[in-house]
């Protein structure tokens, strides 16, 4: 029985109100075990022995250090020959094609001659007309000459005037006159025969060298006409076993660059192969495109087995600075430093050396640097030392994979 005031509870909501506490209760455990995990975990990972970290080395060596600038280019034969036409014409026969060797004199094309011919034949039978008319007038010169004398000798006896005296002296003069006209048009004309001459020989078109010919733009038949300017007929390199790289550097690099620089280039046909070379000249003309300034550098170089071939492309390499035989780290051991190194003091360069397994800082001094290594001019370093350009550290867990770091 239940008091006065007082409602029954019923059975399953008190039922259900005890699940809820214990439901809470299991919750409440669960958190604290898995921070409880959590924190030993951590405990136990600051606390557990780490493996020692394996260091990549590279042993000091001898060897080379060279500065170098790198360009692209064209190889071309150090001396070519525009071969062209100084007259007007069709061409009626050619000697010479691509690759053909010729001797200075020799023959290439012939342009057809009859024009110029004519103009010879015109020019002989001009200047033969003017010494004709020489050899009349000196007859008539001669004529004027006795009759002046003997006018002389009669008007001293009276049988004349001195009037026929003046006439036959004039008619003298004009003779002379005459005489020195003619021998004045018998020069002309043979002034104009011989162009006439010198016109008919250029219609033989001839090597001004010894070569060979790399270009030919004529074919038989062609017309060429050389009113405005020299048309271009044959090209023809002098000697194909001394050639030339014509190399673009730009303004940033070519205060490097001396008369005499050692060079070294490849070209897509060898690709295994580097050609030696040096550079000749220095070109003062600039060239500006899209605003970028450059400067024909030319590299000369031996073919003697003419390898190289006009027009191919060159990636050249000049070296600007080299020394030979000098001890040398390479760059990547510049930039290595143990995690939690003090940094080096300013202005001075340090290295670390792997001495008993564990690195060690050695101060240098360097010299030239050419991007991939440096040269050691000074400091307690000595070829065979193993210096250090990265490390390798590997977890203690098994099954950790290893971390890499090396200098950048």
């Amino acid at each position: 029985m239940l008091s006065p005031g007082h409602e029954a509870v019923p059975a399953a909501g008190v039922e259900t109100a005890h699940h809820a506490v214990r439901l809470r209760a299991w919750q409440v455990l669960a958190a604290i075990a898995v921070a409880a995990a959590l924190i030993a975990g951590a405990v136990w990972w600051v606390r557990a022995p780490r493996a020692a970290p394996s260091y990549v080395t590279v042993p000091v060596s001898r060897g080379a250090v060279a500065r170098a600038v790198s360009a692209s280019g064209t190889v071309n034969p150090q001396l070519t020959i525009i071969v062209g036409s100084y007259v007007s014409g069709v061409i009626q026969a050619l000697y010479c094609d691509y690759n053909t060797r010729v001797k200075k004199g020799q023959i290439c094309a012939t342009i057809d001659p009859r024009p110029y011919q004519t103009q010879v034949d015109q020019a002989a039978a001009e200047l033969g007309t003017a010494q004709a008319q020489l050899v009349k007038d000196r007859a008539s010169l001669a004529y004027a000459r006795a009759a002046h004398a003997r006018t002389l000798a009669l008007v001293k006896d009276g049988y004349v005037t001195q009037d026929a005296v003046d006439n036959a002296l004039s008619a003298l003069d004009q003779a002379r006159a005459q005489a020195d006209l003619d021998t004045a048009a018998i020069n002309q004309k043979k002034a104009s025969l011989k162009a006439a001459q010198v016109n008919l020989e250029y219609t033989h078109i001839v090597s001004p060298v010894d070569g060979t010919v790399v270009s030919r733009n004529v074919t038989i038949g062609q017309t060429v006409a050389a009113s405005f300017q020299t048309p271009t007929l044959f090209l023809i390199a002098t000697d194909l076993t001394r050639m030339e790289v014509d190399t673009n550097v730009s303004e940033s690099d070519i205060g490097g660059l001396r008369l005499g620089n050692k060079a070294s280039f490849t070209v897509e046909a060898f690709p295994g192969r580097a050609f030696a070379g040096t550079v000749t000249q220095i070109r003062q003309a600039p060239q500006t495109v899209q605003n970028v300034v450059t400067y024909d550098v030319i590299v000369g170089v031996e073919n003697n087995d003419q390898s190289l071939m006009p027009g191919m492309t060159a990636t050249t390499r000049i070296v600007t600075q080299a020394r030979d035989d000098v001890l040398r780290v390479p760059d990547q051991a510049l930039r290595y430093a143990p995690a939690g190194a003090p940094a080096a003091p300013a202005g001075t360069q340090r290295l670390w050396v792997l001495r008993g397994g564990k690195p060690q800082a050695v101060a240098v001094t360097l010299g030239l640097d050419d991007d991939a290594y440096s040269e050691v001019t000074g400091g307690a370093l000595k070829a065979g030392d193993a210096v250090i350009v990265g490390e390798q550290r590997a977890d203690a867990a098994k099954g950790a994979s290893p971390s890499l770091r090396f200098g950048l």
